[in-house]
Order: C-alpha cells, then structure tokens, then sequence
C-alpha cells in the first residue's frame, strides 16, 4: 500500500520524514539512468545517421530529442509534483522511461527515434523535476540538504560519465543495446521507489493551471524546434515563424501566471536575484559546456580518427571529475555562496576549454587530458551548486517548481547549445577548424555567465 501522503510545510517533524538515505538513494540513481540515457547518442550518433540514413542537416535531432522533452515539460512536472504528489510523478517519470527507452531501441527512422527521444525527455522531466522536492521534505534545511543536494548533483555528472560509456562497451552488438539496458534499469528502480518513498505535496488549493501548463509546454516546443531548424539558416520562413509563435506564446503564459490563482511559477519569483542567479546559471551551463560536450566526442573520433570507446575514455576524464568535484563540494558550503561557487565553475571550464585549442590539428590526444581535467572541476563545481541555488531560491514548499525551472533554463541552454555547435563546427573549413571555433565559442558564453553570477552575487546568497 503506498505510503500516506505528508504535506511538506515548515511543522513538519523530524519523525514524520521518510528514510533519507533511501529517498537520496532512489532519486540519485533515477537521476543517473536519466542522464546516461540524455548522453548515449553522444557516442552512438554516427552509428545512428549511418543506420537512418539521417542528413547533416538532421542530425541536431537526434541529439536535441531529448533536451526537447525535457525543457517543455520540467516546470510543468515540478509545478504538478509540488501539488499532486513527488512520489506520484517520480513513477510515472521513471515507469515512462522504461517505456520509452525500450521503444527508442526499436525505432527504424530518424523520425521514430527524435519522437522517442521527445518523450523520454518528458519523462525525464517528471523524474528530475520530483528528485529535489523528494530530498527536500526528507533532508531538513542545513548541512544535511546541502549534502544532499549536492550528492544529487553529483550523481548528475556520474549519469553524464556513464553514458558514453555505455554506449562504447556496448555499441559494438548494435547501439540499440544501451538503450534496452537503461530501459530494464529504470524498470528496477520504479519497483525500489514504490516500496522505499514517502508522497509529499504542498497542495495551494485553486483550479489546477492547465492553460498555463499546455502555454508554456507550446513555447518551449516551438522555440527548441526552432534553434534546431535554424542551424540551415535563421531566416527561412518555418524557423521565422516558429520563432514568432514562442514569442508569443511565451506572452501568453505571463498573462495567464499573472491572473491565475495557482500559478506554475509564481510572477514575484522572476523579480528575485536568487531565482534570476539560478536560472541564469543553469541556462548558461547547457548553453557554453552541456552544449560543447554534447557534440565534442563526435569531433574527437572525426578529428582524431579515435574509436567511440576512446572517445568515450576521454569523455570520461571530464565527467569524471565532475563527478568527484561535485561530491566534495559540500566542504564548500558555507564558505563560498553558491554564486560565486558558479562564477568559479565558469571560470575553470574557460580555462580548461581554451588549453584545449590546436588539439584537433596537432592530432594529439594527450593534449586534451590537462584541459578535460581542468573543464570537468568546473562542471562539477556547477553541478553541485544548481540544485542547491535552485531549492533555497524558492519557499521550501514550492522546492520541485524551483528544481523545475532550474532545469528548464539548463535544457533549453543545451539545446540551443548544440545546435550551435554544430552550426559552427560545420561552417569551417576543415573538422579541425570546426573544433577550435566551437572551444572558442564556449569559451566566450562561459565567461560571460561567470560576469553574470558576479553581477548577481549578492543575490546569490541565498539561504544556507
């Protein structure tokens, strides 16, 4: 029997938490098969294009499913996690990845993947979105959340690492076979969260907002559609047009936040420097680094002539220490505010990225490993500062809208992010001119986000 539902408010008893180690358990490993399944096409893309048939031109598709169906919806899953239920939107989220990602494994097109990938994405969402909220009513304010929302963080960079590497222990029997792997995992922890999580919700009371849930979901779906199309050139009609319908849409879901009684985002928030330090910071991470590292494996084995389990090798040496970075974060805590924890993140990935300029042409391997090394530190130090920003810039009952919008504003910035890569990689002359202006290109965003989360510093401090 599911467990009774507890309503997360500031009287909550200690006694009345569910077991966090095991909440903080659950959730990390969703959050993990969430990400490896995001990562995967990282290393299977020529596999996939060379097996649908899928033109250049269509081939940010195949990357950008995903980020698709996960910006469209992450607000909207925080916003009805929040209301009717963690636990509830944590299965649904990890039962449709399951579903999801075996289907994917069986699609036959690029058309048939992209939409599989779409609604793995969704459930991503429901999965990323509930984690936080989940954590939050198990872990009390204090050192023990930001252990635990960092841990979380850093499970995000474990996902990330493991993804490619599954793909390049198991792309050699078809790259359909990571897919089924990550479907049978997410199966197995739906069975362990409904026997170990506890539901909580802050119900706000009021119509529940579906106009502006299916608003923002339009929005989202157009402008994505839009930066992926745009890469064939920006002033075709269909990306003008897509392009106009979120700009508009966009402006109907203010109108419909500022006159709803139960908004998905509260109007005040925007207003905030905490919130605008979060978003901010998670749009410029998936602009400049998930953006970059999402295409960069593919550019190593074209540049490099390296095999996909090579790639995946160096892949790692960047995910991997944003995983071990992430953890140890929490000695961080206290000491250094989470905007400038961010600004320093930047920071490193610039610096990490620039030591990699020239690699590509000189054709040396070797010379990536100091600035993957260098760039991993950076990610892990953002990893772990997000979803810390992201809870304590929100009232705690609202704490899966904020995860929710956090990651709405990273997703968005890493589809935009790779098909700008992509656009500049290909412009170039040669693939290893390509590889150098898309360093350059990150280089130049991630500076920028750091001067961002200097300027909004003070707002940054938000709760510890």
């Amino acid at each position: 029997m599911p467990p009774t539902p507890v309503s997360t408010s500031p009287a909550t008893t200690r006694a009345a938490r569910p077991a966090a180690g095991a909440t903080l358990a659950v959730t990390s490993a969703a959050t993990t098969v969430a990400l490896m399944n995001y990562t995967v096409p990282m290393l299977t893309l020529p596999d996939l294009t060379a097996d649908f048939g899928t033109a250049i031109s269509a081939q940010a598709w195949l990357l950008n499913g995903a980020p698709l169906g996960l910006a469209a919806l992450l607000l909207v899953a925080g916003s009805l996690a929040d209301d009717y239920g963690r636990r509830r939107l944590f299965l649904a989220g990890t039962l449709g990845l399951a579903l999801t990602t075996g289907l994917g494994a069986l699609a036959g097109s690029t058309l048939t993947f992209t939409l599989a990938r779409i609604a793995q994405g969704a459930s991503s969402a429901a999965i990323i979105a509930s984690s936080l909220g989940l954590l939050v009513h198990a872990f009390p304010p204090g050192p023990g959340r930001i252990r635990a929302t960092g841990v979380w963080g850093a499970f995000v960079s474990a996902g990330i690492a493991t993804g490619p590497l599954l793909a390049g222990a198991l792309g050699t029997y078809g790259w359909q076979q990571p897919y089924a792997v990550l479907s049978a995992a997410a199966l197995v922890i739906a069975g362990l969260a409904f026997r170990t999580l506890a539901e909580s919700r802050a119900p706000r009371g009021g119509r529940p907002d579906l106009a502006g849930a299916v608003a923002l979901g339009a929005a989202m779906t157009a402008l994505l559609s839009a930066l992926t199309l745009g890469r064939d050139g920006w002033l075709r009609t269909p990306v003008v047009l897509l392009l106009v319908a979120a700009a508009v849409l966009t402006g109907v879901f203010a109108a419909v936040e500022r006159r709803g009684g139960a908004p998905l985002i509260e109007p005040a928030l925007l207003g905030r420097r905490p919130f605008q330090a979060a978003t901010s910071g998670a749009l410029f991470t998936g602009l400049a680094v998930i953006g970059l590292f999402s295409y960069l494996p593919t550019l190593l084995m074209r540049t490099l002539h390296i095999s996909p389990m090579g790639a995946a090798g160096l892949f790692v040496l960047w995910s991997g220490t944003a995983f071990l970075v992430a953890l140890q974060t929490r000695r961080l805590a206290g000491r250094v505010p989470a905007g400038h924890q961010l600004a320093l993140g930047f920071g490193l990935h610039a610096a990490g990225a620039l030591s990699m300029l020239g690699a590509a042409g000189a054709g040396s391997w070797g010379r990536l490993v100091p600035g993957l090394i260098v760039a991993g530190a950076g990610s892990g130090l953002l990893n772990a500062a997000l979803p810390r920003l992201s809870v304590e810039s929100v009232p705690q009952e609202r704490a899966a809208m904020g995860s929710g919008a956090n990651n709405t504003a990273r997703y968005i910035g890493s589809a935009a992010g790779v098909a700008l890569m992509i656009a500049v990689a290909t412009s170039a002359s040669t693939p290893e001119h390509g590889t150098d202006l898309a360093i350059l290109v990150s280089t130049g965003l991630t500076l920028l986000g750091a001067a961002l989360m200097l300027s909004l510093r003070d707002g940054a401090r938000a709760r510890r």
